[in-house]
């Protein structure tokens, strides 16, 4: 009987301890807070841009090639006395590089020679002109001296005949002794034509710059033999001015509606990456290019480069600016597109417009097709609501949304402040819960142990 009793009075003390226990996990799992994601309403300027991606490229670049062929014997030097090679600033006029002329010397000699040549027949055309134009005005005089004595005894008609043949004869020659010289000047012309096209070539030996600027590629060696044929062979590439820069923007056709000289751009490159610069446009190319079936133009950005920190042929991350604000509060797209159950409202507010309070079945991440409709890139105001934590509970607070860049909105509204906290995400549970330490069910040692982790 006594046994009984124990038995009775241990299931009972068990049975009040499970009971306890039970009361107490249910009271400690209802008196936990919930706590949202929560972030910072703040102050700050709002630029809307359409972004795309460039090359940073010299403002204008000269591709010096040869017109001869030949092998490079040797390097100009830069105006500090350095040998040319890629960086070198050069001044009009500077000797690049020299190409073997010995060649063009021999053709440049054997033209000279030729022009010599040419007047020494010019002279002795004109000399075998004057003896002609002397033996021409002898045949006349005989000419005229027979025509006074006629048809005599003293001179026979076939006399008569002879002196006026001669007379004849003589003025012919002269009109090939003319016609001599204009040959001989004709060849001495061409010869001196063959002189200048071998002096020409014997110039063309020695590459000058064109223009004061930089060596920004070289493309040959010393040794190396360049053959000019149809196509000029390029040996150096000159950047004619570096303090000032272009950026060659490829701009999808959706946005280029959007683009007009003069507006004004910033931009990154990945050498520089803390820091931006500024630009403006500067030309719209209207030559459009397709790849995979998107058609983009190039746009011209025109950027100061005085310092000299930005280099030909930099990847640049641009944005064209659309419009901007300043001073203004900023909210984060996330919290304008949050939406709490019902049973998460503050039971005050349940009772409000649908606008307000109404709860939403979609839930952040639910697409982006969700999040583009929600958010626009608006023009015009619209209103909206964020959600501030209240307790266990949300109450809404109505703005108006302005502007936004994809990531924070400009909103306004009565009841906003600097450093506003407002809600961005689901609830969630909190760390005790969470590790189950609430649960009296569970022994201590994997309460600690749960603890430290």
């Amino acid at each position: 009987m006594k046994t009984w009793i124990k038995i009775s009075l241990i299931i009972l003390t068990l049975s009040a301890l499970a009971a306890a226990g039970i009361y107490m996990y249910g009271r400690n799992r209802s008196s936990q807070s919930l706590s949202y994601r929560t972030a910072a309403v703040k102050r700050g300027d709002l630029m809307v841009s359409i972004s795309a991606t460039g090359t940073v490229e010299p403002e204008e670049v000269i591709d010096i090639g040869a017109q001869i062929a030949g092998k490079v014997m040797n390097f100009g030097q830069d105006r500090n006395g350095r040998i040319i090679d890629y960086g070198s600033v050069v001044e009009e006029g500077t000797i690049l590089a020299q190409i073997d002329d010995s060649l063009y010397q021999a053709d440049a000699a054997q033209a000279d020679a030729q022009v010599r040549q040419a007047k020494a027949s010019l002279l002795r055309a004109q000399a075998d002109l004057e003896q002609l134009k002397a033996r021409q005005f002898q045949a006349e005089r005989n000419w005229m001296r027979v025509q006074k004595l006629g048809h005599s005894n003293a001179l026979s008609q076939t006399d008569f005949d002879s002196y006026q043949a001669a007379y004849e004869i003589a003025k012919a020659n002269v009109s090939v002794g003319d016609a001599a010289i204009l040959q001989a000047r004709a060849s001495l012309a061409q010869a001196e034509a063959g002189l200048q096209r071998a002096q020409r070539n014997l110039s063309y030996c020695t590459i000058r710059s064109p223009v004061k600027g930089v060596i920004i590629d070289r493309r040959v060696n010393i040794g190396q033999t360049v053959v000019a044929s149809l196509n000029a062979p390029s040996l150096f590439l000159l950047a004619k001015d570096l303090t000032r820069m272009q950026v060659w923007v490829a701009v999808n056709e959706a946005d280029i509606g959007k683009i007009f000289p003069g507006q004004a751009v910033t931009f990154t490159v990945d050498a520089y990456p803390g820091d931006m610069f500024i630009g403006e446009v500067g030309k719209l190319r209207l030559n459009a290019s397709m790849t995979q079936n998107v058609v983009t133009y190039t746009v011209e950005v025109i950027t100061d480069n005085s310092n000299g920190r930005l280099l030909p042929y930099l990847t640049a991350n641009v944005q064209f600016e659309l419009k901007r604000v300043t001073d203004v509060f900023l909210a984060p797209n996330a919290a304008l597109r949050w939406k709490p159950d019902l049973e998460q409202i503050d039971p005050e507010y349940r009772d409000k417009p649908a606008s307000v309070a109404s709860p939403s079945k979609r839930r952040e991440g639910a697409g982006k097709s969700g999040t583009v409709e929600t958010i626009p890139n608006r023009e015009e105001a619209q209103s909206g609501v964020i959600w501030v934590s209240r307790g266990t509970y949300v109450k809404p607070v109505s703005v108006t949304i302005g502007l936004t860049d994809g990531i924070q909105s400009e909103v306004t509204g009565e009841s906003l402040s600097d450093g506003m906290e407002v809600v961005i995400g689901q609830p969630v549970p909190s760390p005790t819960s969470a590790s189950g330490s609430s649960n009296p069910f569970v022994p201590q040692l994997m309460r600690n142990r749960g603890a430290r982790q």
